[in-house]
């Protein structure tokens, strides 16, 4: 009987750690190029309002729109941090990207988006975000 247990502790042990490193592992997979969200100010039109989008939720939303007002400037564009998707699209099962955060934008307000985009509004400036490749 101890052997028995001894075997079914170790065997779970294993699953233990080989699902940590599951979760753990897609973050640090890059290959191919990034992809990033851009904030282009825009005409005035049906937005989400950005104080509705969560820092911790939505952080490459955020982090464009905080470019995008940040320097002052009128009609300005800013851009989040890079998003790899990694290979054999392996990573975007286990982990946030910045697909899911477009996707999230366009189920609050299907009238604030078309098939590529999504309009937020921050500042009185209503701002077109979408996931791009060029930075």
């Amino acid at each position: 009987m101890r052997q028995i247990t001894r075997r079914v502790t170790l065997a779970i042990l294993v699953a233990i750690v080989l699902l940590l490193a599951l979760g753990a592992l897609p973050g640090y997979l890059k290959s191919g190029d990034p992809y990033y969200v851009t904030a282009t100010a825009t005409d005035d039109r049906t937005a989400v309002p950005a104080d509705a989008l969560a820092p911790n939720r939505y952080p490459y939303t955020t982090a464009a729109l905080a470019n995008a007002t940040g320097n002052g400037t009128e009609n300005a564009t800013g851009r989040s941090g890079p998003y790899w998707k990694g290979p054999v699209g392996f990573k975007g099962a286990f982990t946030h990207s910045p697909f899911d955060e477009i996707d999230a934008i366009r189920g609050r307000n299907a009238s604030a988006a078309t098939d590529s985009a999504v309009f937020v509004r921050a500042n009185g400036t209503v701002y077109r975000l979408e996931v791009t490749q060029t930075p």
